[in-house]
């Protein structure tokens, strides 16, 4: 499949036919500084599914998911040894714009962190920043829908978006990343700051998202992963370790030290 990448360009969003993995990850060695955080290590992501990335607190986990959408080129001292193929191109070819990856592999962070202005023009944002010439009002009311916002914001888009709860706000995180149509979706520990109310409908929310899109999300909550993931990728100290179904990781782990994490024997 032949993707562009570069400034300016649309990336045809087909997969391969004889394949389900959208982004084929395999990082040889990924520094900060002269710290190697990851080595060794390769991740399919399988389209239209939940993968979850697990393992102790420095194993690299975020690194390898800030790495899929070239997030971790805004770090000094970040280096990076090996290719991430999104249906068949390596993000990190030297003519890819960056900027343009992040388009098609969007970002939720650990802490919601809504900008101070308008429910709306949070959602709006990045179709302004990319000079979207259709109908903003009707992508902005589909992503608070997919969100599951629509109903409970209705009233008050024009509204600043820091006073809405923080689960509240973190659903609003993830429909401004809706609104400009990735296909995957990398969610970096959404919940941490939620209460069990709302972090079970960031849950429920990511079942209804996989429908349209892929799903990476990184969790220390051996429940949540358990829950939520399709496949589920244990990481141990910069390598990634043992990578299946859920199923198998939580029920038939193939290595000691896998059991040993998700049992809590240590981590």
């Amino acid at each position: 499949m032949n993707t562009n990448f570069s400034a300016g360009s649309k990336v045809n969003a087909t997969t391969n036919e004889h394949s389900n993995v959208v982004i084929d990850c395999k990082l040889d060695k990924v520094f900060y500084g002269n710290f190697q955080a990851v080595r060794d290590s390769h991740v399919p992501i399988q389209k239209g599914q939940i993968t979850g990335f697990i393992g102790p607190s420095g194993c690299g986990k975020s690194t390898v998911l800030r790495s899929l959408n070239r997030m971790n080129d805004l770090v000094q001292g970040f280096r990076f040894e090996g290719n991430v193929h999104f249906h068949g191109q390596d993000v990190y070819a030297s003519s890819v714009d960056p900027v343009v990856v992040r388009r098609y592999i969007g970002m939720v962070f650990q802490q919601p962190n809504p900008f101070a202005m308008s429910i709306f023009d949070n959602v709006a944002f990045g179709l302004r920043l990319n000079r979207f010439k259709g109908n903003v009002e009707e992508r902005v009311e589909d992503a608070l829908k997919k969100a599951a916002l629509w109903d409970e914001v209705t009233d008050h888009l024009h509204h600043t978006a820091t006073e809405l709860s923080l689960g509240q706000q973190q659903r609003l995180c993830i429909a401004r990343v809706l609104a400009i149509q990735p296909e995957v979706i990398l969610m970096d520990e959404p919940c941490s700051a939620l209460d069990p109310i709302a972090t079970l409908r960031i849950e429920e929310l990511m079942q209804e998202l996989k429908r349209d899109y892929t799903i990476v999300i990184v969790t220390h909550n051996m429940q949540q992963a358990a829950r939520a993931s399709d496949w589920v990728g244990f990481f141990l100290l910069g390598e990634l370790l043992e990578y299946g179904s859920s199923g198998d990781i939580f029920t038939r782990p193939k290595d000691q030290r896998t059991e040993n994490y998700i049992t809590g024997r240590y981590g």
